[in-house]
């Protein structure tokens, strides 16, 4: 399947590119975050595991169990704030 994933903040900066639309047979959440982390150092470094990443699926908060499917979008980015 094909999806678009979005990176934002700290996340886009240390990959170097805001989004991309990528071929993927990850089911969920957390087999594309797996396929990310050999993709690059980059990815590796920002999406590590023991990282504080929130994810949502076609703009909705969700964990790493979230379902993907064909065409969704997915945004990967740090916590944030207020202030």
């Amino acid at each position: 399947m094909n999806v678009t994933i979005k990176y934002f903040a700290s996340i886009r900066e240390a990959i170097g590119h805001s989004s991309e639309s990528r071929e993927t047979s990850a089911l969920n959440l957390a087999d594309l975050r797996d396929e990310l982390l050999a993709a690059s150092p980059a990815h590796a470094a920002s999406l590590a595991r023991g990282r504080a990443v929130r994810m949502a699926v076609n703009q909705v908060m969700t964990g790493e169990a979230a379902l993907l499917t064909d065409g969704c979008e997915i945004a990967f980015f740090p916590p944030v704030t207020g202030g």
